[in-house]
């Protein structure tokens, strides 16, 4: 597996999850490396680069070693390396909680389907600089819609964006707003507007407890 690389080690660790319908839960955290969108925000663009590259046993002992049975696959893009991630799955217990975030780009496989039980997908918004033909497929997002295990999170700035999202046509049950933000000040800032947001619309509020405990500081 192509692992992302911070500070020279792959990026492994413990921490509680920030973002998504389980704020706050204890988790191990691992990082894929390579992307196939390039968000102007991005807050993560280590990722996109060449990381380290480990066995998927090596992977799952490190994981193992937390002895916390909740696993966040993210990235980059996990997905690009949908094989690999179905060979780790294979060494962790079944009783693991297996968490992908995803940008919804790419479908997921009927091995993962089956196997994971949250999809955190992000579809990217214009803002993020991306070719909407590219970055926005109704028709993978409909995939995950259909296991019957994803939320959609949108990275939000303005009103604005409210409209590509509604076009999307999904539930609004399943949709989390997050504000467009890499520091807590930022975040600050940006909260109460997509607060107003949620609730004219009748959406979630996805805070990011990472970024309001630890600022814009990585791998934890």
């Amino acid at each position: 597996m192509n692992i992302a690389r911070l500070k020279s080690e792959p990026e492994i660790f413990y921490s509680l999850q920030g973002e998504g319908a389980r704020t706050g839960c204890p988790t191990v955290f691992l990082r894929l490396a390579g992307c196939n969108l390039h968000c102007d925000w991005c807050d993560t663009r280590y990722s996109w680069l060449k990381g380290c590259e480990l066995s998927e046993e090596d992977v799952a002992a490190h994981i193992l070693s937390y002895n916390c049975p909740a696993l966040v696959i993210t990235g980059g893009e996990p997905l690009l390396q949908a094989p690999a991630i179905e060979r780790l799955l294979r060494l962790l217990p079944p009783d693991f909680h297996i968490e992908i975030e995803t940008n919804g780009t790419l479908p997921p496989t009927p091995e993962l389907t089956s196997r994971v039980n949250q999809w955190n997908v992000s579809p990217k918004l214009a803002h993020s600089g991306n070719d909407s033909t590219q970055a926005l497929r109704p028709d993978v997002l409909s995939a995950f819609l259909a296991t019957q295990r994803a939320w959609f999170k949108f990275v939000v700035q303005s009103e604005e964006d409210w409209s590509a999202i509604e076009a999307l046509q999904l539930p609004r049950r399943n949709i989390i707003l997050m504000p467009c933000a890499s520091t807590r000040a930022e975040l600050d800032s940006a909260r109460p507007q997509v607060a107003k947001l949620c609730l004219r619309h009748g959406v979630r509020l996805g805070d990011r407890l990472h970024i309001v405990l630890w600022n814009d500081r990585k791998g934890v």
